[in-house]
């Protein structure tokens, strides 16, 4: 299991010339501005308020690295497809998360996050299709699953596997902030990735 003991933010990244250097393995997070980033990271490191959350969506416009037991960093990239967010801020979101996945000199996993109540949007399925175009295999992890009965997780499963044309190499797992058991699993998948690097 990962075990925390240190958690800081070292740097709020507005382009990848403001990226501290490669040289740490790196978490790296991509999903929509209401996915629940913030509140995924906090839940993982067992902090309340290490990573901000926000009740307005689109508030993370910079790649903020947060370093890990002076080990590994966990690097939440900015929210896409905020429909308030203006046109201009969305389409800067695109090229850092792409100059990342193509530029960055350092081993990473991606892990997309989608809201598990609801099939992947047209900005979810091009962020998918842009981390596979990269040679990357992303982890997909389900949020809010506790918002969700066991019938209803079910047909959302196959529909999110389906139009996200997932292999089966393809890792997906449920998380909830409010599921003990599903972050612990987490914590379990991410310490034994952190181990085979």
């Amino acid at each position: 299991m990962l075990k925390v003991n240190s958690a800081v933010l070292v740097t709020s990244a507005p382009a990848i010339g403001a990226f501290p250097p490669a040289g740490r393995f790196e978490i790296v997070l991509v999903g929509k501005s209401n996915v629940g980033k913030s509140s995924f990271i906090n839940a993982i490191l067992g902090r309340k308020s290490l990573a901000r959350t926000s009740s307005e969506p689109g508030k993370t416009r910079t790649a903020n690295f947060y370093l890990v037991n002076d080990d590994f960093y966990i690097v939440d990239m900015p929210g896409y497809g905020y429909a308030k967010t203006s046109k201009k801020i969305k389409e800067g979101f695109g090229p850092l998360i792409e100059s990342y996945l193509k530029k960055r000199d350092a081993d990473f996993v991606v892990i997309h996050l989608l809201d598990y109540r609801h099939p992947p949007t047209a900005d979810d399925i091009r962020m998918h299709e842009l981390i596979r175009s990269c040679g990357i295999t992303p982890v997909t992890v389900l949020t809010k699953e506790d918002k969700l009965k066991r019938n209803e997780r079910a047909k959302l499963f196959d529909t999110i596997a389906s139009e996200l044309a997932i292999d089966e190499d393809e890792a997906v797992l449920e998380f909830s902030t409010q599921n003990r058991q599903l972050i612990e699993e987490m914590q379990n998948f991410l310490g034994e990735l952190i181990c085979s690097i």
